[in-house]
């Protein structure tokens, strides 16, 4: 009795509403208006449908072609690298399937970059991996040290292998001594290389100045051997 009192006492809304003349005429039909709720519910049944497969066009194709004759390139360029040794079997392999990973699916990331170029980046990674973890075994590491050892003068003179040298191009075992020297002999400073005047009473070496004298004594004079 109370519910039915408070539904006459309601107010109702002064507002009009503003319909235009082929709405109202459209919707006065009932068949317009089972016809635009069919369409609607129609429209949020085709919400959840599946994705419609896209025909592919000529442009499509012409990427395609080009996206495989860049694989075809890349592979051909693993062949050479694989016949270099630049890169091990295992490398060759991984390098494969990315390969054939990319052929079965895009060929650019979602920053744009092309797959050649991320093939060239890798390789240079790789290349600098194995060159910084690259194993040497005894033998490499023993030449590596003999390499380094020092070497005597006379190991010198047969690496240098003078002898397949021109005739007109002097060299150690060629050179001679000229004719004798007319002026008196220069004594040079055993400390600095400057002419020296003066000779240590100890050893005999030359020096030119109190300094070098006092470097001398300290560092080089042979009183210290006897």
């Amino acid at each position: 009795m109370d519910d039915d009192n408070s539904n006459a006492l309601r107010r109702m809304s002064t507002r009009t509403r503003k319909v235009a003349p082929k709405m109202a005429a459209a919707l006065g039909s009932s068949d317009n208006r089972s016809q635009a709720a069919l369409a609607r519910l129609e429209a949020l049944e085709n919400d959840n449908a599946g994705i419609e497969a896209v025909e592919m066009n000529d442009d499509d194709e012409a990427s395609l072609d080009e996206d495989d004759q860049e694989i075809g390139f890349i592979q051909s360029l693993m062949d050479i690298e694989a016949h270099t040794h630049r890169y091990t079997s295992i490398e060759i392999s991984f390098l494969q399937s990315l390969i054939d990973i990319e052929a079965h699916t895009r060929r650019y990331t979602s920053s744009g970059i092309p797959f050649s170029t991320r093939f060239m980046i890798l390789s240079t990674y790789m290349q600098k991996r194995s060159k910084g973890t690259k194993r040497k075994t005894r033998q490499a590491k023993a030449l590596e040290n003999a390499r380094k050892a020092p070497r005597s003068f006379l190991e010198l003179l047969h690496e240098a292998n003078l002898e397949s040298l021109p005739p007109h191009v002097p060299s150690y075992l060629r050179a001679a001594v000229g004719p004798p020297s007319s002026t008196s002999r220069r004594h040079f400073c055993s400390v600095c290389g400057f002419s020296a005047k003066y000779t240590c009473v100890t050893c005999g070496m030359r020096f030119c100045s109190c300094r070098c004298q006092n470097i001398h004594n300290d560092t080089r004079c042979m009183k210290f051997v006897a």
